[in-house]
């Protein structure tokens, strides 16, 4: 086995949140690098956060927290935060969901799986909800149920458009009837804040399954995907065993969806910002007061 010297001058970066330095934070270290998941490449540090965190070679998206989402939509990278006393317990008494709970939080540095705020967009305001790979794959709980169905209310209260990040593996298993309770509570408060004719928009990341798909994900008025994500509800390899058949290669990718109709567009996460403020602007969203 040869000696490999990239050792000890690469590591995997940090993810580093606002105002938090542990060792789960999203930010790359200084003069760092870390290889693209896809094509292997050796990414700086620095070009990869100017660069929203995508691949310059081939593309590629990586998966970055909620918070950071929010920020690269966000002008000036700011937003504020709401419901983030929203945390959830153990109601069904499933053994040992405490001290999943507790090391989800800690790997995250988030309360809960889903971060919400207001945010500015091309100076166009909206709430907008993010969704954090790192907390239980970004299971969809009670708590992270009443904080999407909270933020619709908001935007409801405030006649402002939503912006919703989807990105879970599906209803939170420990959690049984309440996770799946979820569905029908978020599609709720879409219904009401489309029956006063605000604007909902979907951004489907990778991936975007199980009951949040079946839910409010696809709810929305335009629904945008980033390249290449995994869209749907059940995964492929449970269908193939489901139905004896080998799917397409590209099956539940959003290239695929994009092609059946399933979505409206594909954005390249570098252009997300200018393609969602234009939309808004489009559908009449305020323009932030600055006074």
């Amino acid at each position: 086995m040869g000696f490999d010297i990239r050792k000890f001058f690469f590591r995997k970066p940090k993810i580093a949140l606002e105002g938090q330095e542990n060792e789960t934070s999203a930010s790359v270290p200084e003069k760092a690098a870390i290889k693209c998941d896809k094509c292997k490449s050796l990414i700086l540090s620095d070009d990869l956060e100017s660069g929203a965190y995508v691949c310059a070679k081939c593309g590629c998206h990586m998966k970055i927290g909620a918070r950071d989402r929010l920020k690269l939509v966000s002008d000036g990278g700011e937003f504020e935060e709401l419901f983030a006393d929203v945390v959830g317990e153990n109601p069904l008494g499933f053994p040992d969901y405490e001290a999943k709970l507790e090391k989800a939080r800690k790997a995250s540095g988030e309360k809960e799986a889903v971060v919400c705020g207001v945010v500015s967009v091309c100076e166009r305001k909206a709430v907008a909800f993010a969704m954090d790979y790192r907390f239980m794959m970004g299971s969809m709980g009670s708590a992270a149920g009443e904080k999407i169905t909270l933020a619709f209310e908001y935007a409801t209260e405030h006649d402002l458009p939503v912006i919703g990040f989807a990105l879970s593996g599906g209803a939170r298993m420990q959690e049984g009837i309440i996770s799946l309770m979820q569905m029908a509570k978020t599609s709720g408060a879409v219904l009401k804040h489309s029956d006063k004719g605000l604007l909902y928009i979907s951004v489907l990341t990778d991936p975007t399954t199980g009951g949040v798909s079946a839910s409010f994900a696809f709810e929305a008025d335009i629904i945008i995907a980033e390249p290449n994500a995994l869209i749907g509800f059940a995964g492929p390899r449970v269908i193939e065993q489901t139905i004896k058949q080998k799917l397409p290669a590209d099956f539940q990718r959003a290239e695929f969806l994009l092609k059946k109709g399933f979505i409206d567009k594909i954005v390249d996460r570098r252009k997300l910002k200018d393609t969602l403020g234009q939309i808004l602007k489009m559908h009449g969203a305020a323009e932030v007061d600055y006074e």
